[in-house]
């Protein structure tokens, strides 16, 4: 696309977010999302050093610039800004005034706020919540943390604090601050698995195959994680302990064809894949050790792509090429009543969302030949099957995985043929890249 008409499309999509059409086609993407309409304005006051310890300095700055990232990150507050917050460093209730932090300019509604020490080796943070607008009773949380004197412990500290404070204010969902990502990566000359905190960081490598490695999904009780991998007897799908730091036995996934694109049940006790082991590839369900395989579609064309329900566990929705191009369809976990969700076009990568009543997925509804359409993601309520799309004109976009918050979807894209991870908000706001080093694809989002 030419600069000029690149230009004009921005601006376009800049005055349609504002127009009260597009806000009404979103509102059902808030309900089911939890975002809302009204954000809660939040203040996070930088904690106050109570040590003099040399490390104090540099684990405050850590912690205070985590929480106050977390907390912006969330979807539900509308942050005060450092430069409209009063300069006071209140480190208990007993310092704070609380209208100071009401009255304008920082108008907050709520307002974070604590102490941080370092001592004999050991860091010790009290944090508060407080409801700023109310001198009677104003605590609605306190809470103290003992640990390690590092800035991995000052991070996960201030973790745990934003996902306290999310958890009290964003009704009842938990944060997920302490969530990681799993995801491919060849930036050691291979496919390997990778996984990183929620914000990118603490990228690290899980696997050392040497090979081809894709489609990592951790299962819901973060010990194992189930990918596709390339070896001697082709496409197998393959485990991995994250506990024992290794490869564990899925014989399921082995035997025959080519097996692809795994995904887990809500409790971990079954894993559904894509295999070719009896033509075309036709989606399957395994108990999780390999055992009680047995096939669910038997449908022309290539199935792949399998996604569990996680709310009811007793449906799956994947991407089928019974009609020739690929579309979104969903069944029961016994194979039975079929549905078609999408309309045309070339649609794959689904993933249900937590509440099990939306579905994101990847979508270039313009596909065809002669029309080089474009590849975003797309958010779908299954019940109306109302869809809004969530990215436009930005590279070919896919692999979405939801948060276990149901606010956030993580999702690769491919600019200039470089493929990054990036974040953004369920209804396409709040777009942020994750990753820069190498190659990074195939994201997905742990369930806890």
């Amino acid at each position: 696309m030419k600069p000029s008409f690149r230009l004009f499309f921005q601006a376009f999509f800049a005055l349609l977010l504002l127009s009260p059409f597009f806000l009404q086609a979103q509102d059902w993407v808030h309900t089911g999302t939890n975002l809302g309409q009204d954000r809660i304005r939040l203040a996070a006051a930088e904690f106050k050093p109570l040590s003099t310890d040399p490390q104090t300095p540099s684990l405050k700055a850590v912690f205070d610039a985590t929480l106050y990232s977390d907390l912006a990150s969330a979807g539900i507050f509308d942050m005060v800004s450092r430069s409209l917050a009063p300069q006071s460093t209140p480190g208990s209730p007993q310092e704070i005034s609380l209208p100071q932090w009401s009255a304008t300019p920082a108008n907050a509604a709520m307002v974070a706020f604590g102490s941080l020490s370092a001592s004999g080796g050991r860091l010790t943070v009290q944090g508060w919540l407080f409801d700023a607008r109310n001198t009677v009773s104003p605590q609605v949380l306190g809470k103290q943390y003992t640990n390690v004197a590092s800035q991995d412990a000052a991070r996960l500290t201030a973790h745990q604090f934003a996902d306290e404070i999310i958890l009290r204010l964003g009704g009842g969902i938990n944060g997920i601050a302490e969530t990681k990502i799993y995801f491919i990566s060849t930036r050691t000359g291979s496919k390997e698995i990778w996984s990183m905190d929620y914000d990118g960081q603490n990228q690290r490598q899980i696997t050392h195959l040497g090979s081809i490695s894709l489609s990592p999904r951790v299962s819901p009780d973060n010990t194992r994680v189930a990918f596709a991998s390339l070896g001697r007897e082709g496409w197998a799908v393959r485990m991995y302990s994250i506990e024992l730091d290794r490869q564990v036995a899925f014989p399921a996934g082995i035997a025959g064809g080519s097996n692809q694109s795994p995904a887990w049940s809500a409790y971990g006790a079954h894993v559904a894949f894509s295999s070719s082991r009896s033509g075309d590839s036709e989606i399957w369900l395994a108990d999780a050790n390999g055992a009680n395989l047995h096939r669910l579609t038997s449908f022309k064309g290539p199935n792949v792509a399998p996604t569990f329900n996680p709310r009811t566990n007793a449906q799956i929705a994947w991407a089928g090429g019974r009609t020739g191009e690929p579309q979104i369809y969903t069944m029961d976990v016994d194979g039975g009543n079929v549905q078609r969700l999408t309309d045309g076009g070339y649609a794959v990568s689904p993933s249900w969302a937590p509440n099990g009543a939306m579905l994101t997925f990847s979508w270039n509804r313009k596909y065809g030949p002669g029309d080089p359409g474009g590849q975003d993601i797309y958010v779908m309520d299954i019940a109306s099957m109302r869809w809004l799309q969530v990215t436009h004109e930005a590279g070919t976009n896919d692999y979405p995985s939801w948060a276990p918050d149901g606010r956030h979807i993580v999702f690769e894209r491919n600019i200039g043929g470089h493929t990054q991870i990036w974040t953004m908000l369920a209804d396409g706001t709040q777009q942020r890249q994750l990753t820069s080093a190498s190659n990074n694809l195939m994201p997905n989002w742990s369930w806890k």
